[in-house]
């Protein structure tokens, strides 16, 4: 390389983020996304949807398990918990992988992994065979948290990072509102016991589909550079910035590109560098609010069928035959649909404002929203009527809604911020399994507690783990928001 070349050498994320030049030396008003951003996008997209499709799916599916298997409340409990347990596990112990392998092969075996336990679930034929593929493809969906943020991340321009990372979790709100449509549609067209395995069915192809599509696309460059393969990186960044007329011309990657920009070299200790003095503070604030949002969001979005039955009343007062189980799994899907919107609708809300507002303004508010939503829907257990129903519905929704404005989309987005490259995807993985930890625990234990506390009570504890969270995102705020992630600031 020669000295016009060293001086002239870039990080990958400032080609990224550079304006084209015209031939006249005329600035272009804005870098525009070019076909392989889009197809990263698209592809890292596809994972979340499947995310929601198939948690939220289980919500409409569960009772017609729970009859097929003579499924106790613990046994029941454990279905919902499963799958979280595995994205708990998955990961960390999968998605921390992408450090050390790349990010694009793991990107391709989370979803080979996907597909396989989907057919698995599809074709069980007991209650452990069934815990065990709903395992497999919680696995897999962990994996994809750290992953897809990363693919995404360290491919766009920092400026719109936000709106493009929430924009692919929003599929987890249109897959939770695909899931719950889907399971209705199949329960009133197929009324038999076997339809929850029809509903899993539905999403086997299309994972084929992005399986396959996965491999075309370009790997990490901030990744390859962070292990010093910068003719690789260089390579992969030509690659991912191709567009016509050809911008940038060449790459050249300063020597450094995708390290630490406050270390000139990178040790890589694993899961223990992030407790070290200098990262305690990014792991603190990716870790712990997304634990405690984990406690409502999926607790509330896993058994809202439940809730709604157990305070408005089912269709069928005593479910003596499968006639009256589908009808009342149809009722309470039907009206999780509605409340299911909002998430969609919070969705949108953080994707046109968190390049705006800030990360940290959005998940403290957010988080206090959320504890108003619960305290609403608690108020709705003293009244009776219409009033109970008002304030159910009223409260679910705004909860629905806050969430994803704030701490249900905020958190996963910080997490894949505040960590350096080379430990960016276990500490990601260690966030989402801490935060999985709140959400298979509320699942297991939901229908136990739904017996033995009653709703008012838990929404009680919801609504103080809100407000928690809402401190500690303040106490341990770093704010990210337009900041190239190769100077992220972590005193």
């Amino acid at each position: 390389m020669t000295d016009r070349d060293r001086n002239q050498a870039k990080t990958v994320q400032e080609y990224i983020d550079e304006t084209p030049h015209w031939e006249d030396g005329t600035p272009a008003p804005a870098t525009h996304m070019t076909a392989m951003q889009w197809r990263i996008w698209t592809l890292a997209s596809a994972g979340k949807f499947f995310e929601g499709l198939v948690v939220f799916m289980t919500g409409v599916a569960l009772p017609l398990i729970v009859q097929e298997f003579g499924l106790t409340p613990i046994e029941k409990g454990a279905v919902g918990a499963m799958p979280l347990f595995g994205i708990l596990i998955g990961a960390t112990a999968l998605g921390g992988l992408a450090d050390y392998f790349g990010r694009k092969i793991m990107f391709i075996v989370e979803m080979i992994l996907f597909t396989l336990c989907l057919v698995l679930l599809v074709i069980s034929s007991s209650y452990v065979f069934l815990l065990v593929a709903l395992l497999g493809v919680g696995l897999s969906l962990g994996c994809d948290y750290p992953t897809a943020h990363m693919v995404i991340s360290e491919s766009i321009p920092s400026r719109s990072r936000g709106k493009l990372v929430l924009g692919a979790f929003g599929f987890q709100a249109i897959g939770a509102l695909a899931g719950t449509a889907v399971g209705y549609l199949i329960l009133a067209n197929i009324p038999e016991l076997s339809a929850w395995r029809w509903m899993y069915a539905t999403a086997v192809i299309p994972a084929v589909i992005v399986v396959l599509a996965r491999f075309s696309i370009t790997d990490s460059a901030p990744w390859l550079a962070s292990k010093g393969r910068i003719i690789e990186a260089e390579r992969e960044t030509e690659k991912l910035l191709r567009r016509e007329p050809p911008y940038p011309p060449q790459v050249t990657l300063h020597k450094n590109s995708g390290t630490d920009s406050n270390e000139d070299t990178v040790k890589n200790e694993g899961i223990f560098e992030l407790f070290s003095k200098r990262y305690r503070r990014p792991t603190i604030l990716a870790a712990i609010p997304w634990f405690l949002q984990d406690l409502g969001t999926y607790g509330i979005g896993i058994f809202t069928p439940t809730i709604l039955i157990s305070v408005i009343g089912p269709g069928t007062k005593y479910e003596s035959n499968l006639v009256d189980i589908i009808h009342n799994d149809m009722l309470a899907a039907e009206s999780a649909a509605f409340i299911d919107i909002l998430l969609l609708v919070g969705i949108i809300a953080a994707v046109l404002l968190a390049d705006r507002v800030g990360r940290i303004k959005l998940q403290i508010f957010g988080f206090i929203g959320c504890a108003a939503g619960l305290l609403l829907a608690s108020f709705s257990l003293e009244t009776h009527g219409l009033t109970q129903t008002v304030l159910l519905f009223s409260g679910f929704m705004l909860f629905s809604f806050m969430t994803n404005l704030g701490p249900n989309a905020m958190t996963y987005l910080i997490a894949g911020e505040v960590f350096p490259t080379h430990i960016r995807g276990i500490g990601a993985g260690m966030a989402a399994s801490v935060a999985k930890i709140g959400a298979a625990t509320t699942a297991f234990l939901f229908p136990i507690l739904l017996v033995d506390l009653g709703t008012q009570t838990i929404l009680y504890i919801l609504v103080g783990t809100s407000l928690l969270g809402a401190a500690v995102t303040w106490l341990y705020r770093i704010e990210t928001t337009g900041i190239s992630l190769d100077t992220i600031k972590y005193d």
